[in-house]
Parts: structure tokens; sequence; C-alpha cells
């Protein structure tokens, strides 16, 4: 039972970067507002972060998880600068932006101009290797063809194809969008990913005039204004990092939320609605039930879980049939480190990424040390390969003898290195991308809204809703947080 006066209580389930935003946020507004808040972060782990890890090894800065924020989404710049370390983010390096795709086992720079797969610089897409005349041809042809879009929602692959081809999908779109997502872009809705491409379908008639208008655009209200204070070098990076890898974020939450309860390495098996709550109650609206049995009293709660686990705790209550419709694909990363002096390859650029059509394991690789400078000794490289993507996971469910040989095999067919690593760093993360059916945002809204009916004050957030990138966790977690606490 709650005595009168006592602070409101709210239970955030899921210690990652969505949770850890959740509780930041609502602690700063409530102390802005003169609210008495207790808050507790339930998480099965031992420790906070999900899946951000940074492991410090040898002088090398090595990320187990995401490695990097795209800059242009500004909340982890302005989470970083409410949190007081805004000095430790980091920019790419300069001479290290260049990408790469793989066609037919070589590697070809990505054409100037071009915006997540769609060719802005007409010029340099026609001197491009990656698609062929007749690929190119029929890429053009968008700026001809009426805009038809569909109503309602479509799959991201079946529009791309749609206006530009299947021949630049394959080669340079679906490497590209579907290695955010490791996803099927046949699969995946464009509403839910890539929403501006269907805007720039309905606006202009076209999605590669479209998306040169949004280009000519940036900096002219297209682009957010940059927060006060944050250095130049930054403003110029389309992703940024800190020196001392992305756990400096995890860590300095971890600090500001000092006055909260954790319950780490605590499995939560049910949400309880205390059905004879009312205003004149003192009972709390809900109870959280732990496996070790033991429940907790919650006036608010906030579900960051993964969107399978979100659905177990939620289906006595409301329809979670848009949660089970959310698919999970299976990855891994996979570090390598090699003294510089016998690697034999010097790279310039960032990386490059590999269509499904080239048959290797790997489906992208990161020149770590070329594009963060941070991250390794001077005379050391380190390499991060990624392995795993929807209809193709069970290499990343490789025996880890087996898995760094297939890894080696790839680098060894795409870059011609075959130096010996001076060690690897293998995280698999099971069940980690979530794949967004056309519809998503409609089944999303819906199950709010039933929620809204059903569970005051239960809020649900984090990847499997609105986005994949830290920017977007820590955005849906800062709303839900200011949604918990005017609910109040």
């Amino acid at each position: 039972m709650r005595r009168i006066g006592e602070a409101e209580h709210i239970v955030i389930i899921g210690g990652g970067i969505s949770g850890l935003s959740s509780a930041f946020y609502l602690q700063r507004e409530a102390e802005r507002q003169g609210k008495q808040l207790r808050l507790t972060i339930v998480d099965g782990a031992d420790s906070l972060g999900g899946k951000i890890n940074t492991l410090q090894r040898d002088g090398f800065v090595i990320e187990r998880g995401p490695d990097s924020f795209l800059s242009r989404k500004l909340p982890t710049i302005e989470l970083a600068m409410e949190l007081g370390i805004e000095d430790e983010l980091t920019a790419q390096n300069q001479s290290g932006k260049t990408a790469f795709i793989m066609k037919e086992g070589k590697l070809h720079p990505m054409p100037k101009g071009l915006v997540l797969g769609i060719p802005t610089d007409m010029e340099a897409f026609m001197a491009s290797g990656l698609v062929s005349e007749a690929g190119k041809s029929r890429a053009l042809q968008d700026l001809e063809m009426p805009g038809d879009a569909p109503e309602g929602d479509e799959s991201l692959g079946g529009f791309l194809s749609r206006r530009l081809g299947p021949e630049i999908v394959q080669h340079v779109t679906e490497p590209l969008l579907a290695g955010i997502y490791a996803g099927n872009l046949s699969k995946l809705s464009i509403q839910a990913t890539f929403p501006q491409f269907a805007e720039a379908e309905r606006q202009h008639g076209s999605l590669i005039r479209g998306t040169q208008h949004q280009q000519r655009n940036k900096g002219q209200g297209a682009q957010p204004a940059w927060p006060e204070g944050l250095p130049e070098e930054l403003k110029g990076s389309a992703f940024l990092s800190f020196k001392k890898g992305l756990s400096s974020l995890v860590d300095a939450l971890d600090k500001a939320l000092a006055g909260a309860e954790r319950r780490l390495g605590e499995t939560v098996t049910a949400l309880v609605k205390n059905d004879k709550q009312d205003e004149k109650s003192e009972e709390a609206r809900y109870e959280i039930v732990l496996a070790s049995g033991e429940r907790i009293a919650a006036d608010g709660v906030i579900i960051t879980a993964q969107g399978f686990n979100a659905a177990s705790l939620l289906e006595p209550h409301v329809n979670v049939s848009a949660l089970r419709a959310v698919d999970y694909v299976t990855v891994a990363n996979v570090v390598m480190a090699f003294d510089k002096a016998t690697f034999g390859v010097d790279f310039a650029g960032s990386g490059f990424l590999v269509p499904r059509s080239e048959g290797l394991r790997i489906t992208a690789c990161t020149w770590t040390s070329t594009k963060w400078l941070h991250t390794s000794p001077d005379d050391k490289v380190l390499l991060r390969c990624y392995v795993g993507r929807s209809g193709d996971e069970e290499a990343a469910k490789l025996p880890d003898d087996e898995l760094k040989q297939a890894v080696l095999e790839d680098i060894a067919k795409s870059m011609g290195i075959t130096a010996q690593p001076i060690f690897t760093e293998i995280t698999r993360l099971p069940r980690s991308m979530p794949q967004y059916p056309v519809g998503h945002l409609d089944n999303i809204a819906g199950l709010r809204e039933s929620m809204a009916k059903e569970l005051p004050g239960v809020y649900v957030t984090g990847a499997a809703f609105g986005g994949v990138g830290l920017p977007d966790c820590i955005r849906q977690g800062k709303e839900a947080a200011l949604s918990a606490l005017s609910e109040l």
C-alpha cells in the first residue's frame, strides 16, 4: 500500500538506452516541475546499457554493439550535452569517409551524391561501375514516371523497385538500407523505415528529384539547428561516437541516475493490474512480478524490453498482434585486431557493404581504425565485420572457431588480407534487429490506443516501435517519460 503523500513510483522495465533515457528524462522533468518521483529500473542483465557495450583492450576501443550514431538526428547530441559529456564526442576521420560496395568480387566506391542509396549527382552515378548501362537507364526513368504511390504503406523494396528498377536495388540500395536493419527490403515497411522516400514521390513525382530537393534544402530548415556550443568539427561528420566508446553515454546516465533503484539480474514475468484501484485508493495501480516471486508496486510502468518480451507482459490485457508481427533477426559482430607491419593493406575509406548476390558470409566490413582514429594504437589495425541478415542467420550462429575462420576467408576474398589477427572478439546478438512489417505504424498506434484505455499509466517504447538507431531510441524514451509524467 502507498501512503498518502508518498512519491509516485514508476518502474522502468529494461536498462538499455531506451530505458535509461526514459529514467533520465523522468527524473529531470519531475525535478523541474517540483514533483516527487521514485524510479526503479529492472533488467535481466547484470549491467546497464543493453546492446551498448564498449570493450577497452590493449589500447583498442572496441564496440561490441552499435559503434556510432547519426549526427543529423539530434537526441543523442542533446542528451550528451545535458549530461555534460559533449567534450567526449568525436567525429569520424575526414579522410576515411568513402564507402564501397562489392560487385562481382570487386570493391566499387559509392558514387558522389548517393543519399541512402538514391542517386542525386547524375554525372557521378552514370560514371559508376556498380550498375549496368541498362540498370542506369531504368533508374533514370524515375524522373519521367508518374508519381503513383499507393494509398497507405508499402514495402520498402517494392517502392524502390517500382521507382528505380531491380538492378539498382540489388546492387546499391539493398546492401545499404538492409544493412541498417539486417532486413529484407521486400518485407520492411517504408513508412516505418524511410518515410522521406514516399514523401519525395508524393511532393515531387520522383524519388530522385525529391531527394535532390531535400539535399538542396539542407541548412535551410530541413536540418534542425545544431545545439549551441557544439564544436564545428562535429557538425561536418555524418556519424559521431565518443572518444572512449559509446559506453561513455551509459556511464554518464548511470551516474546521473544515482538516486534510482536498480534491480539488475532480475527478470520480469508478469504485469498485474489492480482492478480495485481508483482515484481515492492508496493502492498502486500495478504490480511488477519478478521471476523470484517478488512483487513491486508501481503507479506507472514504462516497458522498453524487446517487442516479443513486451508482448508477453501485455498479452493478458490487450491485443498484442502488432508486436507479434515484428520478427527479429540474429546477427554477430566479429572484431579483429592486426599488427600494421604485417597487415599489408592500406585503407582509403570507411569500409564496404556486401550484397546478398556476392555469396559471402559477411554482410559488411568497417575499417574501424581508419574511420575512427581513437579506436586503435597507431601501429595496429582494427576491422569489424558483420554477419547475419534476414533469411541468412546461420553464419551468425556458428561456433567461435568456425565463425572466425569464415570471416578470415571472406576478408581474404574481398580485400586480399592474409595476415592473422592478434586477437578476435566475437559478439552475438540473438534476435536483436526488429523487422517492421508493412502497416507497422498503424498497428502500433492501435496497440497504444488500446493500452491507453485498458492500461492507463503503462507505456511501451524502444527499437521495436519507431527506429533502431540510438537517437531514435533516446527520442522515444524521452517521449514515453513525458507522457508518463503528465499522466500521473
